[in-house]
């Protein structure tokens, strides 16, 4: 398995990692609403219902925008290489090694940091169109690139 697959298997893992946890908040919030029942506390009763009502619009944005990133990450082909830096690229620098798909944090593959960033991110911003030798400045540090793949 390419570094590729494996990055993207773990972004995929940590895409459905997220929502799952919005999906059994949604649940929950469900669950609270419906278990709810009237009191003789009136307006405690419609508050506490009115709480679980925004935290349900909240998670439900949540689960909007992790679908988006999922759609995101189905757009990548793993089995397609560019020197070109793009959407699942792998990118080798000086300072930091990045895989351009979605904003997942640190994976640590074959002994190796990479950093799973999102194309929109300011650091994505600044490499996507680039190619290996390209410097780039970020954050008053520069850097080259030293591979693409």
């Amino acid at each position: 398995m390419s570094i590729k697959e494996k990055l993207y298997n773990q972004c995929l893992e940590f895409v459905d990692n997220r929502f799952q946890t919005i999906q059994k908040t949604i649940n929950e919030i469900q669950e609270s609403l419906t278990s709810e029942t009237k009191s003789s506390a009136g307006d405690k009763h419609e508050t506490g219902r009115a709480m679980l009502q925004l935290e349900r619009e909240k998670a439900g944005k949540q689960l909007s925008e992790i679908v988006k990133v999922k759609e995101a990450l189905s757009k990548i082909d793993t089995s397609k290489s560019s020197k070109i830096i793009g959407l699942g690229s792998v990118v080798y620098t000086t300072q930091a090694n990045y895989y351009i798909a979605i904003s997942a944090g640190e994976f640590q593959i074959n002994s190796e940091k990479i950093y799973a960033i999102s194309p929109s991110t300011p650091i994505g911003k600044l490499l996507i169109g680039k190619t290996v030798g390209d410097t780039i400045v970020f954050r008053e540090s520069s850097f080259e690139i030293i591979e693409v793949s």
